[in-house]
């Protein structure tokens, strides 16, 4: 069975996570809520915000062209370590784990999507990471992933209060998930828990008159069926 969800990439997609109905994944003990899936229901591409009840468990399994997850609360843990808030982990194409959470957790994932072996696998503590300055006047950034040969890139942005960008152009689309605060654009504004899409060759204006703190990713509609 195939349950499509915003599998158009030539269109603005944006979703409130916080008002999303709960889902249940083939394990009782995590459900989820998915922004974008295009395939099989459970072997397709997929990003979604995902919630470990405490004590959940998910069986050992395979990752066929990549996962990425950022730990939005609680901890996350495999037989490979424990991952606090704060945390960003990319498993490349081949990566087998089983997962779980004693405290329960909530994470941003995306599955499928970062297809070739030779990609680095990462693990790491955002906290630990720098705040940089960016070429955008008010914006700080801190980069979580870039590799040669692959056309994504993922990194945290601030923004300060009061912060404008007027036309930003964003020639591989990019996607922009809000962390904290809140984010205001042409269509609405979007609070903690929002996502959104932008297509390819976008120009993209928004301010945010309190600050935010956004997860965003470019390139990687290279790598989405559709």
């Amino acid at each position: 069975m195939t349950t499509d969800v915003n599998t158009e990439i030539d269109r603005t997609q944006r979703m409130d996570t916080k008002a999303m109905n709960w889902s249940p994944s083939p394990s009782g003990t995590v459900w989820r809520k998915r922004v974008h899936h295009s395939g099989p229901e459970e072997a397709g591409q997929v990003t979604s915000v995902v919630r470990y009840a405490p004590q959940a468990t998910f069986p050992a399994h395979d990752h066929p062209d990549g996962e990425e997850i950022f730990v939005l609360e609680g901890v996350f843990s495999d037989e490979h370590g424990d991952w606090p808030t704060g945390s960003y982990l990319l498993h490349p194409e081949g990566f087998r784990h089983a997962p779980f959470s004693t405290p329960g957790c909530l994470l941003l994932v995306k599955l499928r999507q970062y297809p070739g072996r030779d990609r680095r696998q990462l693990r790491c503590r955002v906290d630990q990471l720098p705040w940089v300055p960016s070429a955008l006047p008010g914006i700080e950034h801190k980069c979580l992933y870039r590799q040669p040969g692959f056309r994504d890139e993922t990194w945290l942005e601030r923004w300060a209060p009061g912060t404008a960008i007027h036309g930003r152009h964003f020639p591989d689309g990019a996607e922009c998930f809000v962390l904290e605060g809140a984010l205001v654009d042409e269509e609405g504004r979007l609070e903690e828990g929002a996502w959104l899409r932008l297509p390819m060759d976008s120009r993209y204006h928004a301010h945010s008159p309190k600050g935010c703190t956004l997860y965003l990713k470019t390139g990687g509609l290279h790598y989405l069926q559709h």
